[in-house]
């Protein structure tokens, strides 16, 4: 921020960006003194941040004006809520008290803007702090005091979740090292927490701003390929929507028909998960029916979902693999939809969503909209599983037993999760992970159930306590007085409920498990040929420490021996410790805030090239582990360390990485030649190692090579997409 006096130009931008909140504003107050308070609300800030801007240069209190658009229009918030925002970094930017606030405009706004306050207050203090490298992590703390406000006032977090979406509009004013940082922030916390409030819009629009600064080319390719097709598309959807208006008109239904395209960054990540190319996504456009149930009429809100949906497949054939009923079900974030897919008469699948108005309200706006009907007395069946979920996250916050960071990445597979719903012997409903197993449903029962566990009977058949379970199996658990928790069942344990439990019953057998867990921590070690001294070895426990929030040696070696520490988060912790790792993987770039020549060590997870995006850490004195912007670990470290974040840059040299390139297509005679003659002759790339398989007449697998560049990879890949039989070249991660 800065201290400028404000100009006539100034003066004008602000009262005209006030004038479209207003607007905005008017339609959800229900009177007139509702609206005088966020007029007041507004005066009162205005002056408080008179003359200051932001790194924008323009009026800082431009940025609560659009976070309260945000919270009134993509949110549905009432009027303390605008004035909230509108006030929430008065009292951390100005000499203003939260007593001020409370003076003027009453205890819940207060308490709103204190709420804000505190969470403001933690992470512009960890900008603040320098490089730590010890067991402190300010934005875990930051993300606790966000999330315990989820029981308290779930509107602090809505709130909050705009003012994230406001700056994250305007990251192009940040340093590229605190973009990241917030960026993976947002990815990592944010935007799952978004997803699981419901909030699609809020959610939708930080992914792709994500996208376009962490993997900008593949971005604006997306965006290069949507833009040539849509107006062609789009003419074809509406000749689409056509018979489907006629049809629901004959009916008398009172309803809209809007059309959608899939967001870039959903495109992206399909394209990823699948490793396919833009070209076989095949769900690029969708038209969504909203409906309006009319009072008299014999069929019910849910009923009518289902009359339309029977009239879209009497005009179109549909794909029965992709219909998705989630009335019938509803997601726990309250979402509540019927999806179908249809083949148009232009040749193409067409999604087509149906749902009513309130459904649609919930979709859009979430948790506000679905408390603002269950206000009105509209109940749903789903209501118990929302209010289940935010009593969960407040056991879990505050647990005595999980510090910080663990309870950082506890919250973040919470939220990415997805759910299934199983039922009891007696018809019962039981709600679980998705992935879950028997035991863990025993558990969700009782402890004394899990604990006494020996098999499960699931569809009436007899199964293993650790056959994941299905969507909407029956599961009866069998035990038994003699039997008690082992040791491997943390192998397959999936709920932190069910691990915590079988962990307290391990209590009492410590040292014995710690001493298996000091066994298995140092054959890691050795399996990862990493040769150590009493120094180091001290070293990488003190990073393992670190890493868990764990204050022994002995109760890291307890939670190894339990197997609550597996391979995976080994390795993750190892990553992090240039230390333990070889000389040989280290090249050499020079960082951009002018540090100098320091030791950089490419991220084995994520194997990034010259011309790829990237982010690093500081891992040490004299280290950086350099990772892809887009890499999934380093946004887990960037959420948890951002003030370890640094922005390397490539330097030429003349070093070679590896890659994989997975191909696809047609086998013919003399292609494999054709494809080493092609990377040896024109591009001088040496392959080290070619899997390719061929079954009727098609070829699928991949090749690993070594590239000097993303430049050099790139014409690789094009000349590889015209050579005769290839019909799909994909960047595939080693």
């Amino acid at each position: 921020m800065s201290f400028t006096e404000f100009t006539e130009e100034d003066f004008r931008i602000i009262k005209e960006n006030f004038a479209s909140l207003n607007e905005l504003a008017a339609k959800r107050c229900r009177n007139q003194s509702e609206i005088d308070c966020v007029h007041k609300a507004f005066d009162f800030a205005n002056s408080a941040h008179m003359n200051i801007r932001r790194r924008s240069g323009e009026p800082y209190i431009l940025h609560p004006i659009e976070v309260a658009k945000i919270v009134v229009s993509d949110i549905g918030l009432g009027y303390k809520s605008i004035c909230a925002s509108l006030l929430h970094d008065v009292v951390e930017d100005t000499h203003y008290t939260v007593e001020d606030i409370r003076n003027l405009f009453g205890d819940k706004i207060a308490s709103l803007v204190d709420g804000l306050t505190k969470i403001k207050t933690v992470l512009d203090n960890e900008d603040k702090k320098s490089v730590r490298m010890n067991t402190e992590s300010l934005q875990a703390e930051n993300f606790k005091r966000i999330l315990l406000t989820l029981n308290d006032d779930v509107r602090v977090v809505l709130i909050k979740l705009a003012d994230r979406l406001h700056n994250c509009r305007t990251i192009e004013y940040m340093p590229e090292h605190k973009r990241d940082k917030i960026l993976s922030e947002t990815m990592f916390i944010f935007i799952p927490l978004a997803h699981r409030l419901g909030l699609f819009s809020v959610k939708s629009e930080m992914e792709n701003i994500w996208l376009k600064y962490k993997e900008p080319d593949d971005y604006n390719d997306i965006m290069e390929r949507l833009s040539n097709d849509r107006d062609r598309k789009w003419k074809e959807i509406d000749e689409f929507i056509v018979p489907v208006s006629k049809a629901l008109d004959t009916y008398g239904y009172k309803y809209e028909i809007k059309k959608r395209i899939k967001t870039p960054y959903s495109i992206w990540q399909k394209m990823k998960q699948k490793n396919i190319p833009f070209d076989q996504i095949f769900d690029l456009y969708a038209v969504r029916i909203i409906y309006d149930p009319e009072d008299g009429k014999p069929q019910t809100e849910r009923t009518m979902a289902y009359v339309i949906y029977s009239i879209v497949t009497s005009l179109f054939r549909e794909n029965p693999t992709r219909r998705r009923d989630w009335i019938a079900q509803p997601k726990t974030n309250g979402y509540e939809s019927l999806h179908c897919t249809m083949m148009s008469n232009a040749g193409f699948w067409i999604e087509v969503q149906i749902r009513s108005r309130r459904m649609n309200d919930i979709a859009e706006k979430g948790i506000a909209a679905h408390w603002a009907y269950k206000k009105d007395g509209y109940i749903t069946e789903n209501d118990t599983e929302l209010d289940k979920w935010l009593a969960d996250i407040q056991e879990i916050l505050l647990s005595a037993n999980v510090g910080d960071l663990e309870l950082l990445d506890i919250i973040h597979n919470d939220l990415i999760g997805s759910d299934i719903v199983v039922f009891t012997p007696k018809g019962q409903q039981r709600t679980l992970k998705n992935g879950a197993t028997a035991l863990d449903f025993a558990y969700s029962i009782h402890t004394e159930i899990g604990n006494h566990a020996i098999a499960a009977k699931v569809n009436m058949k007899l199964a293993p306590l650790s056959q994941p379970l299905k969507a909407g199996d029956q599961v009866e658990i069998i035990t038994a007085a003699s039997s008690k928790p082992k040791l491997d069942w943390f192998q397959f344990l999936k709920t932190r409920t069910a691990r915590v439990k079988v962990t307290e019953f391990f209590r009492n057998h410590h040292s014995d498990i710690a001493a298996v867990g000091e066994n298995i921590f140092n054959e890691r070690l050795k399996a990862m040929d990493i040769k150590i001294d009493a120094h180091k070895l001290k070293s990488i426990i003190h990073r393992f420490l670190e890493y868990t929030q764990l204050h022994e040696a002995d109760d890291l070696f307890f939670k190894i021996g339990l197997g609550a520490i597996g391979p995976e988060e080994f390795k993750t912790v190892m990553t992090d410790n240039p230390e333990a790792l070889r000389a040989n993987s280290e090249a050499y770039i020079i960082s951009e805030n002018g540090v100098g020549r320091k030791g950089y060590i490419m991220a084995d997870c994520c194997n990034p090239i010259p011309g790829d995006p990237v982010i690093g850490f500081i891992s040490g004195p004299d280290t950086i582990i350099v990772h892809k912007k887009s890499c999934p670990v380093a946004g887990n470290l960037a959420s948890k360390f951002g003030n370890r974040v640094v922005t390397p840059q490539w330097t030429p040299q003349s070093q070679s990485y590896p890659v994989r390139l997975s191909l696809k297509g047609l086998d013919r005679l003399g292609l494999l030649r054709d494809i080493s003659n092609l990377m040896a002759g024109s591009f001088g790339i040496n392959m080290r190692k070619v899997q390719l398989s061929t079954d009727e007449g098609l070829f699928e697998g991949y090749i690993e090579l070594l590239v000097k560049d993303k430049k050099n990879l790139e014409n690789l890949v094009k000349a590889l997409n015209t050579t005769d039989g290839i019909q799909e070249v994909v960047r595939t991660d080693i």
